[in-house]
């Protein structure tokens, strides 16, 4: 019992879902259809549900109206308030359908409590928003002459991607008189060109076309795209070959050798190919003409195949033929008439040549030669000659005997060959003469000297270079040949003591490459001359020089240097600032240098870190710390500033500088204590070991001063009593024995400072004087450096900072 009644439950089941489908599937039979066009910017209004569906305004909204489309395709919003659907972006028919037409899109409409589905299409309707278009950019059809008019060749549609009157509607071809198009549809519906032939082609008249084909589509306003089409025109042979001329007439001496060239017959035909490809042949010849006469069938050049005789034959009537490759044919006539000469040449025959002849000798024998003529009388008289700017005469030996000698002394590197053409010639008529062509060569002798291509050499080098860098190369070149030009080179020694050569640079003996055997250093040595030679291997051997100038390039490889304040003493620079200064108050100035030049020695100064950061500024060219504002009594009594000082090198150096400042009422004021240090019990024993090597070192550095200063003294009272003057302190501008470190990024001011060396010392004094106002007129750049009048200085001094 209990299971039947189980059963009817299950069947009360089925039954309810089957008729639920059922409803469902009814209300999606209902479809409705709607469109709307492409390309269209911004929001479309498609429909609205709320009058197609017959529902209550606020039923779509209660009832949780969904819109789905297949592949979420078209991008729909419904409205559940106004029941509007709107589409939101544009769409693209090509994209979505390609050609098929029409276009539409399915979605569904599902509606919640109870469950409703609406089926609905969106069709999209086309635009004319493309143009035709050719696969092929050009359209190639090769068509015989022969083709007669009413022929048809198809040619290549075009694609237009879209549909209906928008597709392509007609094809048209630009305006000729041979060809128009015809425009055919196929069972598809697409339309495609037939070139149909209006009048007969003749190649010989045009043998190509070149049309414009047009596509044009159905749209308002229509779209249209065009290709090229290149028709090549085929040849057939009508036409006949034809002669130049119809007679040739030709006169040929009876000493004409075989194989002479008598004539050339042409003939032209108008085809092309091989239609238009001819052969010669003698035409209807006889055994006299067939055995004297011969024509090559394709360049149609007559030539004698024996030898003419005047006293046998006078004259000769020769028919040529013209044949293409078909059956067309055209003929001429030559007329031969052979001339009786006389036909004996004169013969030179060597007897002695003498080659190479050395150059600077002058009537050297070259040849010895004789001549002779079979012929008699005065045909068998000669005469001998060669070229008149030959620097060669003949001179006569005897009975038809001749001597080639050299007329003066011959140069080698101006001319090494001669072409000498000795020629003969007799007194018959006509004249026949006999050419014999010999070549005589000069041989050499050292008698040049290697020749730079420059009489100087510059060469640049970056310093720091590696070992082995190959640096530049010399060249010579020798006029002379063989092993008398073959150059060697090699470094000459150099007067300049100071200058070791040979560890500086190497030559490659072959070539005249130049090494450099080891890294070059600017601030040591920028710049060296010395002097290559280059020498022959002749005998005796020839030399020449060049001067080679040498110039090191400076590279940024020197960090700036701090002149003041001094950062290695053992107690840290302190400047007093009253605190009363005002706003731009100078505290202190920063004095740098850099061992570079140019650029590389450009500095600039920055403050990086400070007590007080906006107490204090640093002028970024001239190094000067000035106060920024005024200072207060909740300033701290003391101040530390870390600058920057940095080159304006690639990449740049830079060095910094550690200032103390202390505040005071008064410049009478002493110095503030330094605040205490916490020290660390464990580093005592450190501390006295660090005070006991500072005691030593500065009881040694004392006494070593203390040395120092009675040998200077006794020095200078030796310089005293043997001259008027001593060391003094110049005034006005920079004299000859003081150095101005000015501009070039340390000082704005110039200060001077005295050098005095005294002779012979070994030591050397070095004050630093008060800044003096900068003499403005005629002031050099850069340090000067000079000797004091009154002190001996025994070595090259410079101020070099490192």
């Amino acid at each position: 019992m209990e299971a039947s009644r189980k059963l009817t439950g299950r069947q009360r089941q089925v039954l309810f879902f089957f008729f639920l489908l059922g409803f469902c599937l009814a209300s999606a039979g209902e479809l409705k259809r709607y469109s709307v066009v492409e390309e269209r910017e911004g929001r479309s209004f498609v429909t609205n549900l709320v009058n197609d569906l017959g529902l209550g305004q606020m039923e779509l909204s209660r009832r949780g109206a969904k819109v789905i489309s297949k592949g979420n395709k078209l991008h729909l919003q419904l409205d559940r308030e106004t029941g509007d659907l709107l589409l939101t972006e544009k769409v693209d028919r090509e994209e979505l359908c390609g050609h098929t037409e029409p276009c539409l899109l399915r979605f569904q409409v599902l509606l919640d409590n109870p469950l409703e589905i609406f089926q609905a299409e969106l069709e999209v309707t086309d635009i004319n928003d493309h143009s035709p278009a050719f696969v092929d950019k050009e359209i190639l059809l090769k068509i015989s002459e022969s083709s007669l008019p009413g022929t048809i060749f198809p040619l290549k549609n075009a694609q237009d991607m879209d549909v209906g009157q928008n597709g392509i509607d007609n094809y048209h071809i630009s305006s000729n008189s041979y060809f128009h198009v015809l425009t055919r549809k196929r069972s598809d519906g697409k339309k495609y060109p037939e070139l149909v032939l209006d009048r007969a082609l003749d190649r010989e008249e045009e043998a190509e076309l070149k049309l414009i084909l047009t596509a044009q589509d159905g749209g308002s306003p229509p779209r249209s795209g065009t290709t090229e089409v290149h028709i090549e025109v085929l040849d057939i042979n009508d036409n006949a070959p034809q002669f130049e001329q119809p007679f040739y007439r030709v006169q040929i001496p009876e000493d004409s050798p075989i194989g002479f060239l008598v004539v050339t017959v042409s003939a032209t035909d108008k085809d092309i190919g091989v239609n238009g490809e001819i052969s010669y042949s003698l035409f209807q010849a006889s055994d006299d003409i067939s055995k004297t006469f011969s024509i090559h069938p394709l360049t149609g050049e007559v030539r004698l195949r024996e030898q003419l005789d005047f006293e046998k034959t006078q004259f000769y009537e020769v028919n040529v033929e013209a044949r293409d490759a078909g059956t067309f044919s055209g003929k001429c006539t030559i007329l031969t008439q052979v001339i009786d000469v006389n036909d004996h040449a004169p013969e030179i025959i060597l007897s002695a040549f003498t080659n190479p002849i050395p150059e600077n000798l002058p009537e050297t024998m070259v040849a010895v030669f004789s001549i002779s003529d079979l012929d008699s009388g005065e045909n068998s008289k000669t005469s001998c000659s060669i070229q008149d700017d030959l620097p060669f005469f003949l001179k006569p030996s005897g009975e038809n005997f001749y001597t080639l000698l050299t007329q003066n002394a011959l140069d080698r590197e101006t001319t090494a060959e001669y072409n000498i053409t000795i020629s003969v010639a007799d007194m018959g008529s006509p004249i026949l003469r006999t050419q014999v062509n010999i070549t005589v060569q000069v041989s050499d002798i050292n008698d040049n000297a290697p020749a730079f291509t420059q009489t100087s050499y510059t060469l640049f080098v970056q310093e720091n270079n590696s070992p082995a860098l190959h640096i530049g190369t010399i060249s010579a070149t020798d006029s002379d040949s063989g092993s008398n030009a073959h150059i060697t080179y090699s470094l000459l020694p150099t007067h300049d003591p100071q200058l070791d050569l040979s560890s500086l640079i190497s030559i490659n003996a072959d070539n005249g490459q130049l090494f450099a055997l080891r890294a070059l250093d600017y601030e040591a040595l920028k710049t060296f001359e010395f002097l290559v030679g280059a020498t022959d291997q002749g005998s005796p051997a020839l030399s020449s020089q060049a001067l080679v100038r040498m110039q090191v390039l400076d590279a940024n490889d020197n960090a700036p240097f701090v002149l003041y304040p001094l950062q290695n003493a053992s107690a840290p620079f302190t400047e007093l600032l009253p605190r009363a200064a005002e706003p731009g108050y100078l505290v202190t100035k920063v004095v740098a240098v850099d061992r570079d030049s140019g650029q590389n020695a450009w500095l600039s100064f920055q403050l990086l870190k400070a007590t007080e950061p906006g107490l204090f500024t640093v002028w970024a060219h001239n190094g000067e710390v000035r106060t920024s504002r005024l200072l207060s009594e909740r300033d701290a009594p003391k101040h530390r500033l870390l600058l920057l000082v940095k080159d304006n090198g690639d990449p740049p150096r830079s060095a910094s500088v550690t200032l103390h400042v202390l505040l005071v009422d008064g410049f009478s004021q002493p110095y503030l204590p330094l605040p205490e240090v916490a020290h660390d019990p464990t580093q005592e024993e450190d501390l006295l070991t660090l005070y006991l090597v500072i005691a030593l070192a500065s009881v040694s550095s004392l006494f070593l001063l203390s040395v120092l200063l009675f040998v200077g003294v006794r020095l200078c009272r030796r310089v005293r009593a043997s001259s008027l003057g001593g060391c003094s302190v110049p005034e006005g501008h920079f004299p000859g024995h003081l150095v101005d470190v000015s501009g070039a990024g340390t000082l704005s001011q110039s200060y001077q400072y005295e050098v005095c060396l005294t002779g012979n010392s070994g030591t050397g004094e070095f004050k630093f004087l008060k800044p003096i106002l900068p003499n403005f007129q005629d002031h050099p750049l850069g340090p000067e450096m000079g000797e004091n009048s009154n002190c001996r200085n025994d070595w090259d001094f410079g101020i070099q900072l490192k």
